[in-house]
């Protein structure tokens, strides 16, 4: 599970992704906590165009009576979506967004201790993660709270993300239920934005290791000097 995240700033977001903003205070970008403000790009009111909003990154569900919940909400495992209360009607609507982020950090403990690595594009462009919106509003006060999530899926059989996260002992190496989260390439966004239920679930799928930039922290942190996107 993804608990922390450097996004670009709203410049940096523009050149990768054409959008429109529809948040009036500029996105700073930097690093992104569970709870904290982050960015995402969901499809506009005009067919075929983009958004870019601030929201906070962990989905408050249409029932909540606080957008302050008590459990957490910002990583949405996709098995079994469908069903899950926090988050099947922003699946089956079609709520789904785009998260953009330089680099994204799990734990890795192959030294038997936890060493965070991050991860970055090999071509040095940014993220685009996967993730579902929903926009939430107080029916005291009125007032209305933008939240996302980042979807997961299962990376026991990938090369690279099987290595993340705490092993379990008890259970074999096929069976650990390792997670990642879902890149979107450039071409596919509209794509992933605008079809079918079906058949965003046949998106979610973790592309090869050479796509990745990896290792531990210290040396992931830093955004690229010229990044580009095509």
């Amino acid at each position: 599970m993804c608990t922390r995240y450097i996004s670009p700033d709203q410049a940096a977001i523009e050149r990768a992704w054409a959008v429109d903003r529809t948040n009036n205070t500029p996105w700073r970008g930097g690093t992104v906590f569970p709870r904290y403000a982050g960015a995402f790009l969901r499809r506009g009111v005009d067919p075929g165009t983009r958004c870019l909003v601030q929201g906070q990154w962990g989905l408050v569900p249409w029932f909540a009576k606080s957008p302050t919940l008590a459990y957490a909400t910002h990583n949405a495992r996709t098995e079994g979506i469908a069903a899950k209360a926090s988050f099947k009607q922003p699946w089956l609507r079609g709520q789904r967004c785009v998260i953009p982020a330089w680099v994204y950090f799990e734990p890795n403990w192959e030294t038997g201790r936890n060493v965070w690595w991050g991860f970055k594009r090999a071509d040095r462009a940014p993220w685009g993660l996967a993730g579902l919106w929903n926009t939430w509003t107080d029916q005291g006060s009125g007032e209305v709270v933008e939240t996302y999530t980042m979807l997961t899926v299962n990376a026991d059989h990938h090369p690279l993300m099987r290595r993340m996260h705490k092993p379990d002992p008890k259970l074999p190496a096929d069976a650990q239920d390792k997670r990642s989260v879902v890149p979107i390439e450039f071409a596919d966004v509209d794509h992933w934005l605008n079809t079918t239920v079906a058949d965003a679930q046949s998106m979610l799928q973790v592309p090869p290791e050479a796509v990745f930039e990896h290792g531990p922290e210290a040396a992931m942190v830093n955004p690229p000097t010229n990044p580009s996107a095509p």
